[in-house]
């Protein structure tokens, strides 16, 4: 029998376990519930474990923020995390230890960023950027093919946001950051509705639409992408992306000279993934195929 890759895409509310010989060829996969720490990763390993023996490797897209140094002892571990229960999870550690394969591991948003760069919208892109508005925000950037890491990952959805607005935010750590003012929980917490919930014409999304954007223009001046993709279930919204592509241009002031940055080349510079929703997994399957070679 041929050797199989394992994909796992943890996410803030469901987890992603696949197994096959890629992203496009995939021999079985699951859908989990994001629960705390013990009991989701049990059912995880339970997962892969069927596959003792075949897997060749393992590849993680995890939300963060992730200790990715590898030279600190936590690596591939979870750090401080919004995400309650999870802080410290020693994710590559216990995955590779238990299922006894080699496993790699990167943030949700940069194997977004990767698999949409290699597959998707971001082809021929670089650098790129991936942003996902969800129960998070999360930033991946992807540089000379690359994933960047350096101190840290990208965790751009901390930034501060730059309003006025008395909203106090939903960030346990920050409060006002664009992910404490932006991100589907802080919806819900501002207007008593799930996001889906919401009308086409409620005022919150014309809220949104500035943050998203000042979050896209910090993008561009930090690390002058050549495209930048969005996603997460947040910017299933009809509207909303070109609403955040005129609140970035507003935000930007014309201060760069690129005709990408124009009206009409922000439909083509601020884009919709071609992998949807399977942009994680299908970087999953890249890491760990990097990781198995």
């Amino acid at each position: 029998m041929e050797p199989l890759l394992g994909a796992l895409e943890l996410g803030g509310s469901k987890v992603l376990c696949a197994v096959g010989s890629g992203h496009d060829q995939v021999l079985h996969e699951v859908r989990l519930e994001t629960r705390d720490a013990e009991g989701t990763l049990a059912e995880v390993e339970a997962f892969f474990a069927a596959y003792r023996g075949r897997l060749s490797a393992l590849g993680v897209a995890s939300f963060g923020p992730l200790e990715l140094d590898p030279e600190r002892e936590h690596w591939g571990g979870l750090l401080r995390t919004p995400k309650r229960g999870w802080s410290e999870a020693p994710l590559e550690g216990r995955l590779a230890a238990r299922l006894g394969v080699p496993v790699d591991i990167d943030t949700d948003v940069n194997a977004a960023a990767l698999a949409e760069q290699r597959w998707g919208a971001a082809r021929g892109a670089d650098p790129c950027v991936y942003i996902t508005v969800g129960t998070g925000i999360g930033v991946g950037v992807v540089i000379e093919g690359r994933a960047l890491h350096g101190l840290m990952h990208p965790e751009l959805g901390h930034a501060r946001a730059a309003d006025a607005c008395t909203f106090p935010g939903v960030c346990p750590f920050h409060g006002r950051c664009i992910e404490g003012v932006a991100s589907a929980p802080a919806l819900r917490a501002r207007t008593g509705k799930a996001p889906e919930a919401l009308d086409d014409d409620d005022p919150v999304w014309a809220i949104e639409a500035r943050y998203l954007g000042q979050l896209v223009s910090l993008c561009v001046l930090a690390y002058a992408p050549r495209r930048i993709v969005l996603w997460g279930g947040v910017l299933a919204r009809a509207g909303l992306l070109a609403g955040v592509r005129a609140a970035a241009r507003e935000a930007l002031a014309d201060y760069l000279p690129r005709a990408e940055l124009s009206a009409q080349g922000m439909e083509e510079f601020v884009v919709a993934p071609a992998l949807n929703q399977r942009a994680g997994l299908a970087g999953a399957f890249l890491l760990a195929a990097r990781r198995a070679r």
